[in-house]
């Protein structure tokens, strides 16, 4: 499944000539998706021979990733590569504690009126700022442009990598599973809501400021992690996860297909803050479609978006217990979501699949939650008419490939989407 859209890239011979199962030469085909638009989405399908890596390990994969210059390449990953470093101890810095951390901190002694900003380099909170620099150099990779990453088989990936897809264009990522990153530092900020909060970083892939990129056969989940075995200080819990896929920074032109994202929190932001800088940034970028996706035991973000022309196509989302939204509309946002399935556990309502954070008409039609056609943004108005949101996003997507029905989309995605499952 998922396949129809695939074109193969021939760079110097015919496409007789070529071989027609080579994956890593896929691109983007023809109006599939924002991805698409103008130059489209080739990554490295030009690479020539000498330009062609397959890793097995996170020294390797960061080092194919500086080789070749700007010249288009291809890296195949083979195997799960551990990007976790030894532990979260070699990464900390002499001096930090973490126990003085917490004593420092603590409400009763620190209160909730002021952040830890100004806290100097040998602080606590100096000490925790200067490890988490140490992790954040080891565990992110900058992704050069006009390059294909792809996994081989079915079990390649990454375990806590964070891929840094930013200020280049023309970038692909296939057939990959992703296991978050786990945060070894999470700041503590006292003033995030009345109470507190922890704070973390590291989303398993960030576009950052990057056009033309194409996401297709991943999975990302937080693996042998999830927050239910995340512990608990100041009574908040020690959140140590970021996002699995965020698109910000005036990023555009990107394509998310036949993906799965499960057992999350935040899970894809698109357009990180309301400000007026980041709206100088953001605004008439920020185009993304997502299609043939599984959304699957997820708290929210799925995704939030401001700002961006948003197409949301033919995915199926699987909303269990500790559910709280899957579309955030929030600035300036122009949500187009049509044609997909919603599978809600009992005593999940239909109208919590839509939040409204801001004001802004969205497009919502023939989407179906338990096999029944439903008309979202009415049954959110009808069950939230304090947050009244309004219909017509005021586009219409254009780019798309095959549309499937919606009530036929939870057996087509769920057999076809994810890592291992490219065809």
């Amino acid at each position: 499944m998922g396949c129809t859209a695939l074109v193969l890239g021939v760079t110097g011979t015919s496409a007789a000539e070529a071989q027609p199962r080579d994956l890593a030469r896929q691109v983007l085909g023809a109006n599939d998706g924002w991805g698409s638009y103008g130059t489209g989405t080739t990554g490295g399908s030009a690479a020539d021979s000498a330009h062609v890596y397959t890793v097995t390990d996170w020294a390797g994969f960061r080092a194919a990733l500086a080789a070749g210059g700007s010249a288009p390449k291809i890296i195949k990953v083979k195997g799960t590569i551990d990007a976790d470093g030894p532990s979260c101890d070699s990464f900390a810095v002499a001096g930090y504690d973490f126990d003085a951390y917490l004593a420092t901190y603590d409400p009763a002694v620190w209160g909730h009126d002021k952040t830890l900003d100004a806290e100097p380099d040998d602080s606590p909170e100096g000490l925790r700022r200067a490890s988490a620099a140490q992790q954040d150099a080891y565990i992110k990779a900058d992704i050069p442009a006009n390059t294909t990453i792809i996994g081989i088989g079915k079990d390649a990936g990454f375990k806590g990598a964070s891929l840094q897809i930013k200020g280049v264009d023309n970038v692909i990522v296939r057939n990959l599973a992703f296991e978050s990153p786990l945060d070894c530092f999470p700041q503590w900020d006292p003033t995030d809501t009345a109470d507190g909060n922890w704070n973390s970083e590291y989303d398993s892939a960030v576009v950052y400021g990057s056009t033309h990129v194409w996401m297709d056969h991943d999975t990302f989940t937080d693996g042998d992690h999830p927050d239910s075995t995340l512990p608990y200080y100041f009574g908040r819990i020690y959140e140590q996860h970021d996002g699995e896929l965020d698109i910000v920074k005036g990023a555009d032109y990107v394509t998310a297909s036949w993906n799965v994202f499960e057992d999350h929190d935040k899970t894809i932001l698109i357009g990180n803050s309301d400000s007026a800088s980041t709206a100088a940034v953001d605004r008439g970028h920020l185009k993304v479609t997502f299609h043939h996706n599984l959304f699957s035991n997820l708290v929210e973000r799925a995704p939030r978006v401001r700002f961006g022309q948003v197409d949301s196509y033919n995915n199926h989302f699987v909303a269990e217990d500790g559910f709280s939204y899957s579309y955030g509309i929030g600035m300036e946002s122009q949500l187009v979501a049509e044609h997909n399935a919603f599978t809600l556990a009992d005593g999940v309502s239909a109208g919590s699949i839509l939040k409204k954070w801001k004001e802004a008409p969205l497009t919502a039609d023939d989407n179906y939650v338990n096999g029944e056609l439903t008309d979202l943004i009415a049954v959110h108005n009808a069950e939230v008419p304090t947050e009244i949101l309004q219909s017509g996003a005021g586009w219409t997507p254009t780019l798309r490939t095959r549309i499937d029905p919606a009530k036929k989309v939870p057996g087509i995605v769920d057999r076809g989407a994810g890592a291992g499952n490219l065809c």
